[in-house]
């Protein structure tokens, strides 16, 4: 059922009152993949990379929330996300199908573990990515600071089915062509996707892919280094947690806001 700021009622959640902001666009990509736009509260300011909790109020008229990360640009005059569809999901089974005109709940107050100030200098940084979790770095890849913190830059997303990449291919192709950064990103931004289920050029999970070399030779680069490499990681569960066993292996050390280290991951989930 579509939600009318008249109709919407505000309540306090964790200490804070969500806002009400106008869903601008959506647009489907698959049956299980959407993305939508909405209003940017004029006060509201986030660094690349962070996520706030985002959602509708249930048949209780109570705010259901879940953490969605931002994926434009922090300069951008509207907030955009990419979700997942889960038909059964107490969130996602309703909010797929918002219209432009709607209205959706939003915190203001950004956070995650995704930023760059949670990294320490590199010459290579992997943005390593399964799913809806390439959405953090729609907004890190348009972030001119990435590219003069780092010499390559490097994207890395898995899905299931080809049309499943689609959001991540036209991200680098907006990315490469923005006057502000195309340039830059131009000579520094490697897209490395690959396929699970669906003949794709480069097939198999990231890790399984990073683990045997596959990776790095196809890119023609080194092995993960602590003296080179810094890695951003977020995706599926399991991923995340090969992914961070991979870099423990190799020795990088976990960052954080606080004590900034040589990879990073996103712990927060959309369900």
């Amino acid at each position: 059922m579509s939600q009318t700021a008249e109709n919407m009622s505000f309540p306090i959640v964790d200490g804070t009152m969500p806002d009400a902001v106008r869903v601008l666009e959506v647009r489907h990509w698959t049956d299980r993949l959407f993305s939508f736009e909405v209003e940017r509260p004029q006060s509201f300011r986030f660094r690349s990379g962070e996520f706030v909790m985002i959602g509708l109020l249930n048949e209780a008229g109570r705010p259901l929330l879940r953490a969605y990360s931002i994926a434009s640009p922090f300069w951008e005059e509207s907030l955009s996300f990419y979700s997942i569809k889960v038909q059964d999901g107490p969130l996602t089974s309703r909010l797929q199908h918002i219209r432009s005109g709607d209205y959706i709940l939003m915190k203001t107050k950004p956070t995650g573990t995704l930023v760059l100030d949670a990294l320490l200098p590199g010459k290579r940084c992997y943005l390593v990515s399964t799913g809806t979790g390439v959405a953090p770095f729609a907004s890190l890849l348009c972030d001119p600071e990435l590219y003069e913190r780092f010499d390559q830059v490097i994207l890395t997303h898995t899905c299931r089915e080809i049309a499943e990449l689609g959001f991540s291919m036209e991200l680098v192709a907006r990315t490469k062509g923005d006057p502000l950064i195309s340039e830059i990103a131009a000579e520094k931004l490697v897209y490395f996707p690959t396929t699970t289920r669906e003949s794709y050029p480069h097939m198999g999970r990231i890790t399984n892919l990073m683990e045997s070399g596959a990776l790095f030779d196809s890119l023609s680069l080194p092995h993960l280094s602590l003296g080179e490499d810094r890695v951003m990681i977020c995706g599926s569960m399991n991923m995340n947690q090969d992914m961070k066993q991979l870099c423990l292996d190799a020795g990088l050390q976990e960052g954080a806001n606080s004590a900034p280290g040589h990879f990073v991951l996103e712990k927060a989930f959309v369900g």
